[in-house]
């Protein structure tokens, strides 16, 4: 009977084990359930265009060609009216918000505002695009600290008022760029424009970019700064 009872005990001891170590295995198991649940579901990672020769930096760090190609993206977003300018540029403000700071909101409210008082968008249609040939270049891109940085733009508008071609420049725009990586629901790049560093400049040879060649144009006839967009 004793040999009976030690190999209940021996059982007895082995089941309590096993269970410890079923119940340690579980909560482990939570644990690693509740870890995997709080990780983020989307992770921004900014790569450089041209990955041939790999990439090293550090997380935060966003390369200058993103930061370019978010300045041209949202500012061709901004200028493109398809229909109607009065209708159209009132709900880009609107659809891209989340990409303009709250000053550049203002500004380009305030000035929708003087156009329409000047009717100035009303069958207004608009296009805004890179000048062929004059793409992204790094000294395009000047690095003010982490957060900020300033990028000239070379676009070309054009503008027709009920199908007449009524404006046709080449503009180099200066636009102001700045780390907010608040809200990856609406703003998944992590960037929002800023608006102008500088007024704009027209350029009077599209194919040639030199300083020389280059000269300084109104708000107004630009399409930018205090008088346009």
């Amino acid at each position: 009977m004793s040999r009976f009872r030690h190999g209940n005990a021996a059982r007895d001891a082995h089941i309590a084990t096993l269970r410890v170590i079923i119940a340690v295995l579980a909560l482990l198991l939570c644990g690693a359930g509740y870890g995997w649940y709080q990780a983020p579901q989307d992770l921004t990672i900014h790569n450089p265009p041209d990955l041939r020769s790999g990439s090293t930096r550090k997380w935060w760090q966003v390369p200058p060609s993103t930061v370019y190609s978010f300045g041209l993206y949202i500012w061709q977003q901004i200028n493109h009216w398809p229909k109607d300018g009065e209708v159209d540029y009132k709900a880009n403000l609107r659809r891209y918000a989340s990409y303009l700071t709250p000053s550049c909101q203002t500004e380009l409210a305030r000035n929708y505002k003087r156009r329409v008082h000047r009717n100035e968008l009303d069958d207004r249609v608009r296009t805004l695009q890179e000048i062929p040939g004059h793409g992204y270049q790094p000294e395009d891109v000047t690095i003010l600290d982490r957060d900020h940085w300033v990028i000239s733009l070379n676009a070309e508008i054009n503008e027709y008022l009920q199908g007449t071609p009524v404006r046709d420049l080449y503009i180099r725009y200066f636009l102001r760029v700045v780390r907010a990586d608040v809200d990856p629901e609406t703003n998944p790049f992590g960037l929002q424009l800023d608006c102008f560093a500088k007024p704009a400049v027209r350029l009077s040879w599209p194919h040639k970019t030199p300083a020389s060649e280059t000269t300084n144009i109104s708000p107004a006839e630009a399409g930018t700064g205090e008088d346009d967009s």
